[in-house]
């Protein structure tokens, strides 16, 4: 009877919306992956690169709602197909699962691009500034006090970094960060006198999909230590989904431990201890 069964259920055709979820759901596995790398690699502009990545997603949700049809029509005929539609199903929403966080991400944080610990007076562009020029990118001039504002009430904790180290300290600590970051450096001048202002300017790429974001360095001395503002900005769209202040904060994080380390308690030199007096030869004991 099983064997029967069997082989009755083999003789069913394929469910044709099945096999098209299916391959919706490659297709738009791929174009993903290629609209990944050409943004990440600069092969195209960004704009286009990611409208096709737009294409892709938009594949990936009609892959969807094209295997719950074959479900429905599968459930009705009998016919095989229920394997593709899981695959279809599973391909889709790792496809969508990003994007769906990052569209999470900016429903829930300010439209902002352009983040730093000094709105007042912010690290300014002077390489990175050329970079910045074309009609699709954002200006090199800071986004002004509104996106201060929006700044101050989403990431409270991005202020400047007061330590208690030497200016040079502090810029050589800076510089060690940021290449240990891998961030391109496009600019590195120490302090020096008379204002010993350090600058570092450097290009910092988002994780997946690679978009450019530029990032300034300002160390100052401050009284008997320094003060070092960091500015991050995205070259592209009005909103960078919090990625330039948590750049800013994991930096703060590790410029904060230079001062821990600084202040740290250091272990005096012992006293050597006065040489034993040796008795004189013809002395009684």
């Amino acid at each position: 009877m099983a064997r029967r069964f069997r082989a009755a259920y083999l003789s069913e055709p394929y469910s044709a919306l099945a096999t098209w979820a299916r391959r919706l759901a490659v297709f738009a596995a791929v174009v993903a992956v290629v609209s990944t790398i050409v943004v990440r690699f600069g092969f195209l502009e960004v704009r286009p690169a990611l409208a096709t990545f737009a294409g892709a997603l938009f594949c990936a949700v009609l892959s969807i709602l094209v295997a719950l049809a074959a479900f429905a029509a599968i459930w009705q005929t009998g016919a095989r197909g229920l394997g593709r539609i899981v695959a279809a199903l599973f391909i889709a929403v790792l496809v969508l699962a990003y994007p769906a966080y990052l569209g999470l991400q900016y429903r829930q944080l300010p439209k902002i691009y352009d983040v730093t610990t000094d709105p007042i007076n912010p690290p300014r562009f002077d390489v990175l500034a050329r970079l910045r020029t074309g009609d699709d990118t954002n200006p090199a001039v800071y986004a002004g006090l509104y996106s201060a504002e929006q700044q101050r009430q989403a990431y409270p904790d991005i202020e400047p970094v007061q330590l208690d180290v030497p200016v040079q300290r502090a810029y050589d600590a800076t510089l060690h960060f940021v290449t240990r970051r891998k961030w391109r450096i496009v600019d590195a001048r120490p302090p020096q006198p008379p204002r010993r202002e350090g600058h570092i300017e450097a290009v910092a790429r988002t994780p997946v999909m690679g978009l450019r974001e530029d990032v300034a360095i300002r160390v100052v001395p401050d009284g008997d230590g320094s003060r070092i503002d960091i500015r991050s900005s995205s070259r592209h769209f009005e909103s960078d989904l919090g990625s330039n202040a948590a750049r800013i904060a994991k930096l703060i994080t590790d410029l904060n431990t230079i001062s821990d380390e600084n202040s740290a308690p250091t272990k005096r030199p012992q006293t050597p201890m006065p040489p034993a007096k040796t008795q004189a030869k013809g002395t009684k004991k």
